[in-house]
């Protein structure tokens, strides 16, 4: 049984913290390196075995694309424990990444301190930051994690739209749902 770790989390309009990490495609990345080239980035807290993630992962995939020519671009962070569950292993990271044919970077938190200092709880779970690294968006991709076609409000496409025209993201905050981050115990 894993229990919940207190997370305070970055707070909207705060900064994001920065981070230097390793990614399937063997190398490393930094999120400074991220906010010099792009003016907007979704940090995705995912893992490979999350059902929820699972549901989410075309959509994020169709995000990626659509807003790839905008100077956006979307990161998967897996911070899971391996320990307890060995789904989310680096290696099974890179076959999770090739299976799905990810477009935007899959990168491993192994420390658990980038997850710890976002306050990310859950998979999936947006954090989109401004140019500046500002925190301006948290929370929820859509919501229907069952029915992509039945989506009324996509929160996080809405929040990028509004970040890239200059105004204040509303909904800054929404409730992520899915499986919870496997913190180490």
């Amino acid at each position: 049984m894993s229990l919940p770790i207190e997370t305070t989390g970055t707070p909207i309009n705060g900064y994001a913290p920065d981070f230097e990490l390793p990614g399937v495609d063997a190398e490393v990345h930094h999120l400074a390196r991220y906010l010099e080239n792009f003016r907007a980035i979704g940090v995705v807290f995912i893992c490979n075995h999350c059902p929820y993630v699972k549901l989410y992962i075309d959509r994020l995939k169709e995000l990626q694309a659509a807003f790839q020519d905008r100077e956006v671009t979307l990161i998967g962070i897996n911070a899971n424990d391996a320990n307890q569950h060995p789904d989310d292993s680096f290696e099974n990271m890179k076959i999770f990444a090739a299976d799905n044919q990810l477009n935007f970077p899959y990168i491993r938190d192994v420390a658990q301190d980038v997850a710890q200092s976002f306050g990310a709880s859950k998979t999936p779970e947006v954090f989109l930051l401004d140019r500046d690294g500002r925190l301006r968006y948290k929370g929820l991709i859509d919501d229907n994690a069952d029915d992509a076609a039945a989506v009324q409000v996509s929160y996080l496409r809405s929040a990028i739209d509004q970040l890239l025209k200059d105004e204040p993201v509303e909904p800054s905050i929404t409730e992520a749902i899915g499986c919870s981050v496997k913190w180490r115990l």
